[in-house]
């Protein structure tokens, strides 16, 4: 056995404390190799995952998000299914003051599925966007 055996996937997720919970910022994760299968035809099943983020006091750790995306590779589940509970059990353990998750699943029958699923902290409100004047790209040479 290696000193330090291989990770295992797990349905728990672990949490720590949000460095700036004065601020609203975005958190993304890109998860773009998510398997499970088809319930019914047992066939494998690909989807691109995004999930953003606004973290209230807790964010979630990243190894522990890897190992539970990888909980789902032997699973059977509806693409709906599936994308709803993953942002349920996420909200379980952050409570988010906002968080998306777009799962963009790969073509099955010659039709591809995208499943957006949203929470909102309840009393929470967004900050106003902020438009930024554009500028011209700037060489420093005369024209």
């Amino acid at each position: 056995m290696p000193p330090n055996p291989p990770s295992k996937p797990s349905k728990e997720l672990h949490v720590f404390p949000n460095p700036a919970p004065e601020r609203d910022y975005v958190i993304q994760f890109q998860v773009p190799e998510f398997t499970c299968h088809c319930p019914l035809t047992g066939q494998p099943d690909f989807a691109h995952f995004t999930i953003d983020m606004i973290a209230d006091q807790r964010c979630v750790e990243l190894k522990s998000l890897k190992m539970y995306f990888w909980s789902y590779r032997h699973e059977g589940a509806f693409h709906e299914k599936v994308t709803n509970t993953i942002l349920n059990d996420i909200v379980k353990v952050t409570d988010p003051r906002f968080i998306r998750i777009t799962a963009k699943w790969y073509v099955r029958g010659g039709i591809y599925t995208n499943v957006v699923v949203e929470h909102r902290q309840k009393g929470w409100q967004p900050l106003p966007r902020v438009d930024l004047p554009e500028h011209g790209f700037q060489s420093g040479l005369l024209a």
